[in-house]
């Protein structure tokens, strides 16, 4: 029987004992049978000698226990190799000495601790698996029929030892190669069956801790401490204790492993991606706006580089004269938008002109819909701020056409739309207050994170406009929290934005001074220049004027940088620097200000300029502006700044016209 034959055979041991040729389990013929195999298995290619297998096999041997045993081995070679000639010595149970050995590799316990050294020197994904296929050998108790043997005690708690540690090992790649959650309900099992594993609860912790269970992480802690102190009356080991203090500090090196195994990802699908897709494919154009879209909500300038590929994968689709590309193109970067005055002015009018072509060609059949629901919402954000009537229009036809589709994606494109083109008069809080409602109900059905958060932005806004904190508490940190679960550290932005607007309309002008220029400072680099130009010295300056409508005099900063804002401001740095001649005549000439959320807080700058050189005409004017929005505070609905309660202004104004 040649060695290739031989291998034929394979022997398992993970759970009952048994012996196979060709996939076909052999018939052993009785318990002393398998118990003589068991041994020579347990023995792992050593010889047993004849007394020691007589010894094992009974407790008091009979007078013929020897012959009985090569009556045994007879047998079990008859049935290992059926094909053996006559009087040709065995190639598998060997003759050895004094004794018997079995000589083979393929004994599935071997296979077993093969795999799971192997699987320590692979990456993540390549040891998750062989380990999987390596557990999977287990069909119980290893040498189950003999767990009472002394023989096969110390080999079994060998081999069940190995398997508890390859589950663990097992784990370690799946948290390793960002898979989480694939590894909590292994580990749960696991630790019901071994509640004493340390390890295992701080790989269940840590999934825990990366699947955005924070709470959850903490618990399993909790009961590993309970569970180790009744079971073995110890603490928690140094590696439990570490753990849970930093998960308490939300400790960066907590996701180290993940992010590590997200770049071998990226790299690996970049590579494949470039080899199997042409260089000059459609695909490559509408794919590469689903990585701007995502690129676009990462900060660290991520945004900006957004925006100027997004112009050259519009041209690149118009050139090649496909409107229904073209369409898909602009559509496609369905990005949240809360701020309603553009990054980019002379960019967006370009994306509009773009959609509009794309509308004017794109063929009018139903097919169509959803594409030209998406260049009108497109349209609708990217003239924000402007006033358009062509903006509302196509703000109210994109959703008309997304409520008609049932869309839920298209739907909370639309009411970005809808949103960006609510600010064309004062006081429109509570209908943006509606919109941000109906954004977080329907984000929250179909799992569209991201204008979840934008839902709860603009509560945030609008709640602050009706000086309900409360709400706009709770709002601002729902939006954090789902903002630090995926990634979104732009949010920051206005929720830290909108708490210093708090601190400023609850009596607290120098802590949001401080509070303001930290907002400044995380505005510097993600590239969005709409919120950050001049927006600090106009909400240091609202600050000043909170509640205060006489107080201009010595609130303006004339060396500051008022960005966008300056042709408002002009009246208050011509009176505090030219006279009130200067001043007057600047604020005859006070342009109205853009449709946009500081409006009114711009209406009340230049209102504290004519009470203070009562100017009757505008003091008409601003009285007409900012009646809309009685009840609210001034500029707050724009979710970062505020000059306190309109009616505080409104009754300063009225009173100055008698």
């Amino acid at each position: 029987m040649s060695r290739d034959q031989a291998d034929r055979v394979a022997f398992g041991v993970l759970g009952p004992v048994t012996a196979e040729r060709d996939g076909v389990p052999l018939a052993l013929k009785g318990p002393r049978h398998r118990a003589v195999l068991a041994r020579l298995i347990v023995a792992r290619g050593r010889v047993v000698p004849v007394a020691r297998l007589v010894a094992d096999l009974w407790e008091e041997p009979p007078p013929t226990a020897v012959g009985t045993v090569r009556t045994f081995v007879g047998d079990l070679r008859r049935a290992l190799e059926p094909d053996r000639p006559p009087r040709t010595p065995a190639r598998l149970l060997v003759t050895d000495g004094p004794g018997y050995a079995l000589r083979t590799d393929t004994v599935d316990a071997r296979r077993f601790e093969t795999a799971v050294e192997t699987a320590a020197t692979e990456d993540p994904a390549q040891a998750a698996r062989r380990l999987r296929e390596a557990l999977e050998l287990w069909r119980g108790p290893a040498y189950a029929e003999f767990a009472d043997e002394e023989w096969c005690r110390g080999e079994r708690a060998r081999l069940a030892e190995l398997r508890l540690r390859a589950v663990e090992q097992r784990a370690g790649a799946l948290l390793a190669g960002g898979r989480a959650a694939e590894a909590v309900p292994d580990l749960d099992a696991h630790l019901t069956g071994h509640p004493w594993r340390e390890d295992a609860w701080r790989l269940l912790a840590l999934a825990l801790y990366r699947t955005g269970r924070q709470g959850d992480a903490l618990a399993v802690l909790r009961r590993a401490r309970a569970t180790l102190a009744d079971q073995l009356g110890v603490d928690p080991g140094p590696a439990l204790r570490r753990l849970e203090a930093d998960i308490l500090a939300q400790d960066p090196a907590l996701d180290a492993e993940r992010e590590a195994a997200a770049a071998r990802v990226w790299s690996r699908a970049a590579e494949a991606y470039d080899r199997t897709v042409a260089a000059g494919a459609r695909a490559r154009l509408e794919s590469a706006v689903g990585l701007l879209r995502t690129l676009a909500v990462t900060g660290s300038g991520g945004l900006a580089a957004a925006r100027e590929h997004r112009l050259a994968a519009i041209t690149a689709a118009e050139e090649l004269g496909d409107p229904e590309l073209t369409a898909r193109v602009i559509g496609a970067y369905d990005v949240p938008a809360i701020w309603p005055r553009s990054d980019d002015p002379a960019g967006a009018h370009r994306i509009v002109e773009a959609a509009e072509r794309a509308l004017a060609r794109l063929p009018a059949t139903p097919a169509q819909d959803p594409a030209r629901c998406r260049l009108l919402a497109t349209i609708a954000l990217e003239t924000r701020g402007t006033g358009s009537s062509r903006a509302a229009e196509a703000a109210a036809e994109a959703e008309s056409l997304a409520r008609r589709l049932d869309d839920p994606a298209l739907l909370a494109f639309a009411l970005n739309g809808v949103f960006m083109q609510s600010c064309t008069t004062a006081g429109l809080a509570p209908r943006r207050d509606a919109i941000g409602t109906e954004l977080i109900a329907l984000a929250e059905r179909h799992g569209l994170v991201t204008y979840e958060v934008l839902g709860h932005l603009i509560r945030v806004q609008s709640r602050a406009g009706l000086a309900d904190f409360a709400a706009a508490d709770e709002h601002a940190e729902a939006a954090d929290h789902l903002a630090d679960r995926h990634e979104l550290p732009l949010v920051r932005v206005f929720t830290d934005g909108y708490r210093a607007l708090r601190l400023a309309a609850t009596g607290h002008p120098d802590r949001a001074g401080a509070a303001y220029r930290e907002v400044d400072r995380l505005l510097d680099g993600p590239g969005m220049p709409g919120v950050r130009d001049g927006l600090l010295p106009l909400a240091l300056l609202c600050a000043r004027l909170s509640g205060r409508p006489y107080d201009i005099r010595g609130a303006v900063d004339p060396d500051a940088d008022w960005g966008p804002y300056l042709p408002w401001i002009r009246p208050a740095l011509a009176l505090a620097t030219d006279g009130e001649r200067a001043a007057r005549d600047v604020l005859r000439g006070l342009p109205e200000p853009p449709a946009d959320l500081v409006q009114e807080a711009l209406w009340c700058v230049a209102a504290a300029v004519a009470l203070a050189l009562d100017d009757r005409p505008t003091l008409r004017r601003c009285l007409a502006r900012l009646r809309p929005a009685a009840g609210q505070l001034a500029g707050a609905a724009s979710g970062l700044l505020t000059v306190g309660p309109v009616d505080t202004w409104l009754t300063a104004i009225e009173k100055a016209l008698g």
